[in-house]
């Protein structure tokens, strides 16, 4: 069973750096050279031996691509403050991202845009999404709403997708990665949950010429192809903002570029 946040608290700071090292595949003489001390310091760090200062923690952290979220609780396990910020989307002080967010939606109509956080539960989205909202379960339009939930669910978009295998692996390889790179438990029970809607099915593989898997989607008697990008903000320094994706979609054919414009 995934460890708690709270848990994760009760750890010492050298255990889990040396758990994020070994999640990232490397030595202590490769993190050594990267951060250009001692494979000794390391070591010595890892084992509890040695305190590292705050301005360590946060080096060893940085080359081992931490989350922010996370590199708070190193920071915590270690005796320092956290020194990113993690405040509410709706506070004034994010006034600025969600005007941001609700400009680079609304400038994608009438192609669907939506932004997820970190276990992606939509939080802003635009009108092109109610090609994906249609014919769903009421339960999976709840606040907050799942995003991979919404599109792997039984009673969700995977009744209308004419890949849905397709879809599925590719989405489970995805979110695969992601639990493995942030560990958030979390992240690992949606994984669990959305392989069990895939129990039985036999695994699907790429074939030699695809480059991308579409979204094959029937709605309103028409059959449209979407394909979709994932972007995230640059050198971030808040905690909800560096877990903020905005995932747009594209028509992959003229007749659903055709469709869509005609919704607007």
């Amino acid at each position: 069973m995934a460890a708690t946040i709270e848990e994760t608290f009760q750890r010492p700071v050298g255990e889990l750096l040396r758990g994020w090292r070994e999640r990232r595949r490397l030595s202590q003489l490769e993190l050594a050279n990267q951060v250009e001390v001692s494979t000794r310091h390391v070591s010595f760090v890892e084992t509890g031996r040695s305190k590292p200062s705050r301005e360590m923690v946060l080096r060893l952290a940085e080359h081992l691509d931490v989350p922010l979220r996370d590199r708070n609780q190193l920071l915590l396990a270690g005796g320092y403050a956290p020194i990113y910020s993690e405040a509410s989307l709706h506070s004034p002080s994010m006034l600025a991202i969600r005007t941001t967010l609700r400009r680079l939606l609304k400038a994608h109509e009438p192609y669907p845009a939506l932004v997820v956080d970190r276990w992606w539960n939509i939080v802003e989205a635009n009108a092109g999404i109610q090609i994906f909202t249609a014919d769903v379960d009421e339960q999976l339009l709840k606040a907050p709403i799942n995003a991979l939930r919404l599109t792997l669910h039984p009673d969700g978009l995977a009744r209308r997708l004419g890949n849905l295998a397709e879809v599925r692996a590719a989405a489970l390889a995805g979110l695969q990665r992601q639990v493995a790179s942030t560990a958030d438990p979390e992240l690992e029970d949606l994984y669990d949950e959305l392989r069990e809607y895939a129990a039985g099915d036999k695994p699907v593989h790429p074939g030699p010429t695809e480059v991308v898997v579409p979204m094959n989607l029937r709605h309103e008697g028409h059959d449209l192809s979407l394909l979709t990008t994932i972007a995230t903000f640059g050198t971030p320094l808040d905690v909800t903002v560096s877990e903020l994706m905005i995932e747009s979609f594209y028509p992959a054919d003229e007749p659903t570029a055709e469709f869509l414009r005609g919704l607007s």
